[in-house]
């Protein structure tokens, strides 16, 4: 260690390192405010700025809300297409315990039991469901809670007999018939009446371009305050032909989502099947990307209950 002297030769003092000063120490409340603002920004920017995106979900990883709707689509699908297997082989991704078809039987119940049948669009579904597992030769209480056939209209029988009431007496008498007819009963009248029908009216449309979704229509049908709807049955028609697609086969992008993938050239129109007007047409051609690549071009469409 080195020593200093001042100008007289006595020996200066020894400077203080600078390692061994005392430091100030930090603000425990400017590390906590740090600490919120740190926490808050990244919120801030994971759920609003750039939320994730879930994608690619499996069947089996859905909860038990995602995989009813996810059962009743698989029926509805069924319903219209008839493919046994694509039904079965979708049950199975699902990786329920025990018998697949009697997993639906068993979700159909539960269905039947809760406000999820109290509109239309859910009795079809549920009533979908029992068909797929009925023809299995299975079953459940949805057996017992719900009708099979939801297109049979119910009657209304009107009783058109309406009793007679005694004339007063005249004060005039007049001569009795000279003849006794019997009358002749009348008949009750028959009054077909329809289940109601849910009707969805397009609330928006949009597009984007991406090489990755190229070509897509994407289509999402909810209920008046805005909840998803699966289930639902989408047409798509274009020149010499059509093809009906369905609701919440996709639980990854939402149990309202549908989507329909174009070919360049083609005009399409989108419907709802439960009743709604067709869009406008939507032409697949040909759009920039951000990147200055080429795509054909996406349609996002939503349909609302009214």
């Amino acid at each position: 260690m080195s020593r200093r002297y001042d100008a007289s030769g006595n020996m200066a003092p020894a400077r203080e390192s600078k390692y061994r000063r005392s430091r100030r120490p930090m603000s425990l409340w400017a590390l906590l405010i740090g600490l919120a603002l740190g926490l808050g920004s990244g919120l801030f920017y994971a759920w609003q700025v750039d939320p994730r995106i879930e994608v690619n979900t499996e069947p089996w990883q859905l909860n038990e809300a995602a995989r009813a709707d996810y059962m009743a689509a698989i029926a509805l699908q069924y319903a219209y297409d008839g493919d046994l297997g694509a039904a079965v082989n979708r049950l199975l991704d699902m990786r329920s315990p025990g018998d697949p078809i009697q997993a639906m039987a068993d979700m159909a119940c539960k269905l039947a039991t809760t406000s999820y049948v109290d509109n239309t669009s859910g009795q079809r579904a549920v009533r979908a469901m029992m068909t797929l597992y009925q023809l299995q030769g299975r079953s459940g209480c949805a057996d017992n809670l719900l009708v099979a056939d939801d297109r049979a209209p119910t009657q209304v029988v009107i009783d058109a007999a309406t009793p007679t009431l005694v004339p007063p007496a005249s004060k005039t008498p007049t001569e009795p018939p000279s003849a006794t007819r019997t009358p002749t009963p009348p008949s009750p009248i028959i009054i077909p009446t329809l289940q109601p029908q849910t009707s969805y009216v397009q609330v928006n449309v949009g597009t984007f371009c991406s090489t990755e979704f190229s070509g897509i229509i994407e289509v999402r049908v909810q209920d008046f305050n805005g909840n998803g709807v699966p289930g639902e049955r989408i047409r798509a028609r274009w020149d010499g032909g059509e093809s009906i697609f369905v609701t919440g086969l996709k639980p990854e992008r939402g149990n309202d989502y549908a989507d329909f993938e174009m070919e360049e050239g083609k005009s399409y129109t989108i419907e709802v099947l439960d009743g709604s007007d067709p869009s406008q047409p939507l032409e697949a051609r040909r759009c920039p990307t951000d990147r200055g690549e080429t795509a054909l071009i996406s349609y996002r469409i939503y349909f609302r209950e009214q």
